[in-house]
């Protein structure tokens, strides 16, 4: 419950912030990336869960055929978030997902 809360709370506090400093041209956005190959995705804790409940893996997995994102491919949307491409995108949700919100 917590998790689900700050994340909303995160989203709210962007969209507050995106529209007050807009009249100075400052942008700010939100990026969720699905699983990422890092230590909070892959650890032992992790390995136990999925090997305790195997059918939960289809549950898990994102609609498009990658298990883990790479650290490089968040990097990357950030890179062009920050970009001049994305000089007029502010106050948004950037999934960085492989779909996997979009299954829900």
């Amino acid at each position: 419950l917590g998790y689900a809360a700050s994340k909303h709370g995160i989203v709210g506090l962007m969209r507050a912030l995106s529209n007050a400093l807009a009249p100075h041209s400052i942008r700010v956005n939100t990026v969720h990336p699905t699983a990422v190959n890092t230590m909070m995705a892959v650890n032992p804790a992790m390995t136990a869960f999925l090997e305790h409940y195997p059918d939960g893996g289809p549950h898990l997995q994102n609609p498009m055929p990658v298990d883990l994102l790479e650290p490089e491919d968040i990097s990357a949307a950030i890179a062009y978030l920050v970009s001049d491409a994305a000089k007029y995108v502010t106050g948004v949700t950037f999934p960085v997902d492989a779909g996997f919100c979009n299954k829900l």
